[in-house]
């Protein structure tokens, strides 16, 4: 378990890089207590620049001068190529072959070589861990590393300075990284705050680990949250959720989809699918149906990467 000296030693070393988020108020939109945690407006527009910056500031300077390589499916790989080009060090983002655009243009504007492999998590880890034996890289993965869920885990404790009163944190999940770092900085702190992850239907990795009791690896993943569907989860994120978080919940593209208008509409704040998620088991009433919460919820507005196109067409209908 990653400690709180460790994730206040991580806030210490972003800052200046990662923005304190805002935390705004959509209690009257939504009709009871809720707060959105605005990830959205990080540089490179998702919270992933926490733990990327995080693990990069701590490779050694002969690392970093060789260079760093991840595999991501957008806002990882935007985020790592960031920190590199913050801290002088070349940048490889391994995408899959269906990323966005708005994602790979975002990692090559931060001067980050851009190699497209397969669809899946699984086809490009395999090809950015042969690039890394190739060219003396070293992997800055998108999720499951200590230093990688300890500066997500920054998240947390911002969480609970902005919301003392917070009684549960809705995060979406994908690999898993933020959730584990949430759980990892709130429970250690608020044991009483509880957490409930959020998975697409079409991508529930760790909901199928948890059922298992060991993590599985699906046989594919689909769904309008690009950022949420890796085939597995990593093994140190599920011992983390495993252990800590309180649940986790799916919800259907469509559910994703409305959060995405009602969150623009409504709350007039941009998220892309894998952002809104949270929103969306919110808006369902799977928290409260599965929880029975009892003051403030915040969701955490884990990226607004979206293209305006997407974002037109999901959102030209107000809710």
């Amino acid at each position: 378990m990653i400690t709180l000296s460790d994730i206040h030693a991580a806030r210490e070393r972003i800052a200046g890089v990662a923005s304190v988020t805002p935390l705004i108020d959509v209690s009257p939109q939504a009709g009871r207590p809720l707060f959105l945690k605005c990830e959205n407006m990080q540089p490179c527009g998702a919270f992933k620049i926490r733990g990327a910056y995080n693990m990069v500031a701590q490779l050694t300077a002969e690392e970093r001068q060789r260079g760093v390589i991840t595999y991501s499916s957008g806002n990882h790989g935007q985020a790592m190529a960031l920190a590199a080009r913050q801290l002088g060090a070349p940048a490889v983002v391994v995408m899959p072959k269906t990323a966005p655009r708005v994602k790979v243009d975002g990692a090559r504007a931060f001067g980050a070589e851009v190699i497209f492999e397969g669809t899946t998590s699984s086809d490009r880890r395999a090809r950015a861990e042969t690039e890394a034996a190739a060219r003396g890289l070293t992997i800055v993965p998108p999720f499951d590393h200590e230093w990688i869920i300890a500066g997500q885990a920054t998240v947390g404790l911002e969480i609970l300075e902005q919301q003392p009163g917070v009684a549960a944190i809705v995060v979406p999940i994908g690999g898993g990284g933020l959730a584990a770092g949430v759980v990892a900085a709130v429970k250690q702190t608020r044991a009483d705050v509880r957490i409930i992850g959020v998975e697409p239907v079409g991508a529930a990795a760790m909901r199928a680990s948890l059922d298992a009791g060991h993590p599985v690896t699906l046989p594919s993943t689909a769904s309008v949250a690009d950022g949420l569907i890796p085939v597995r989860p990593g093994d140190l994120t599920f011992d983390y959720i495993s252990r800590l978080a309180d649940d986790v919940v799916t919800v259907e593209d469509a559910q994703i989809v409305e959060a995405v208008s009602w969150t623009f509409n409504r709350a007039k704040v941009v998220a892309e699918p894998s952002g809104a998620a949270g929103v969306a088991a919110v808006l369902a009433g799977l928290v409260d149906a599965k929880q029975r919460i009892d003051g403030p919820i915040v969701a955490i507005i884990s990226g607004g990467n979206v293209g305006v196109e997407r974002l037109a067409e999901w959102c030209l209908v107000p809710c």
